[in-house]
């Protein structure tokens, strides 16, 4: 019986050791830290052995091929006496494609990724197709292999769950746009970043689709340096195109296979001209999935903003607080100011990834009338904004931010959570810190 160990017992990695066990393994899992009481629920359930709080050497390094959670990075420790013995490491969304014979609708990107994916998602329920929801999003894609059965999957894949991918295949890729992310994942170096992310493309043929932002520099410049087999059905706000989305007037207008779907832009659901790109993308897909027109634009008119991306949570007294945690880099931020039509109140900060605020300096000149720095750390985002934006103030948790961010605002007026930062430093991650910003605006 081959021996199979997982790494890390959060949502991938427990959902990895389910499906370890229904196939005949020999499973165990170690976690660095404490697993959540509802991931050990799951594992006594199903009869699992594990251990939290540390690893025990000899309990992994017999193994004959590791899962490794996203989270866990390349230079952890056990990572490398694995690679140095040789022993395979893979990840989840490697070991579930090995048992699943689903078509697969994989998305990755910089950003708007979480938000095509579950436009994707939405539209083939809408056609009334058996589709499953996974990877980043949702529960995990091996606990759902492990336990139902779906047509489809959508998947949501960072590059973190790309990494370790080798034999996966994607029926349609998409690849929603590049910009710097992750540099302390890979080495600080924009290439290796990149490289990951078209990973997505790997084991594509011609029978395949691969949908990408042709407006975007960075994913064109790398598409011209390799060979991708799949059919390529570029999206784009500034040219025609023969086959893929584009606008023209004020549509957008979708090509595939001598069939044509538009839809006008004012009946989109979603705002902003980065939600424009991730319509298209999702449109394309409903295509190549021959969905039919009616169901595409019902689907892109209705659909409800995704929790954490530009989620309108209320409005007091006329002022309208906005939850967009999920906004981690720079590139989200400047999409949700860049948005906004109101003067805004911007709650900012956590852990830096490495940030270049510079590029946000016209639109908070323009847009921002007050800064709320949210992080334990807030002296970089006093460097970029001090001479910019005139009222600036520290908060060391949601509540503070938020009962700041009310006594400065008067009615007209926008309180944008938007941090442009990971959240560890104050919260457990980007789901806890919005649900947090939510309670607080709920309790004013």
């Amino acid at each position: 019986m081959s021996r199979i160990v997982i790494l890390g017992g959060g949502e991938s990695g427990t959902g990895s050791a389910i499906l370890a066990k229904t196939k005949g393994f020999d499973v165990f899992l170690s976690d660095k830290g404490k697993i959540e009481q509802k991931y050990v629920d799951m594992l006594n359930e199903w009869g699992i052995p594990y251990e939290d709080g540390g690893h025990t050497e000899s309990l992994i390094l017999n193994a004959d091929e590791v899962i490794k959670s996203p989270g866990i990075p390349q230079t952890a420790p056990i990572i490398r006496k694995l690679r140095e013995q040789g022993t395979g490491i893979i990840s989840e969304i490697e070991f579930a494609g090995r048992y699943d014979s689903a078509k697969k609708i994989c998305i990755t990107g910089s950003n708007g990724k979480t938000t095509t994916t579950s436009l994707i998602y939405y539209l083939l329920q809408q056609a009334g197709l058996n589709v499953g929801l996974g990877g980043n999003i949702g529960k995990s894609y091996a606990y759902q292999v492990a336990t139902e059965h779906y047509d489809i999957y959508v998947l949501e894949l960072s590059s973190f769950q790309l990494d370790n991918m080798y034999d996966f295949k994607a029926d349609i890729a998409i690849i929603t746009n590049i910009t710097p992310d992750h540099l302390d994942r890979y080495d600080h170096k924009m290439e290796n970043y990149v490289k990951a992310k078209f990973r997505i493309t790997r084991n594509m043929d011609s029978n395949d689709c691969f949908i990408f932002c042709s407006d975007d520099e960075i994913t064109i410049n790398h598409l011209n340096q390799i060979v991708v087999k799949a059919k390529k059905l570029p999206f784009t706000q500034k040219t025609e195109v023969e086959e893929g989305a584009f606008l023209k007037d004020d549509r957008m207008v979708v090509k595939y296979r001598n069939e044509e779907c538009d839809i006008f832009i004012k009946e989109l659901a979603l705002g902003g001209k980065h939600n424009v790109y991730n319509s298209m993308a999702a449109a394309i897909a409903g295509k190549v999935m021959d969905i039919d027109n009616d169901t595409i634009r019902q689907s892109l008119s209705t659909f409800q903003a995704v929790e954490h991306r530009l989620e309108k949570v209320l409005s007091i007294k006329d002022v309208l607080y906005i939850n967009d945690s999920k906004a981690t880099n720079v590139d989200a931020a400047w999409y949700a100011l860049e948005c906004q039509t109101r003067p805004v109140i911007w709650i900012v900060g956590g852990t830096d990834k490495g940030n270049d605020y510079s590029v946000l300096k016209d639109l908070a000149r323009e847009k921002v009338k007050a800064i709320v720095c949210m992080g334990v750390d807030n002296r970089k985002i006093h460097e970029a904004f001090g001479d910019i934006v005139p009222v600036m103030h520290d908060a060391g948790s949601a509540k503070e931010a938020v009962g700041i961010a009310a006594g400065l605002a008067v009615a007209g007026d926008v309180v944008l959570l938007s941090p442009c930062c990971a959240s560890f430093d104050l919260f457990k991650n980007y789901e806890d810190r919005g649900r947090q910003f939510k309670e607080a605006v709920r309790n004013l």
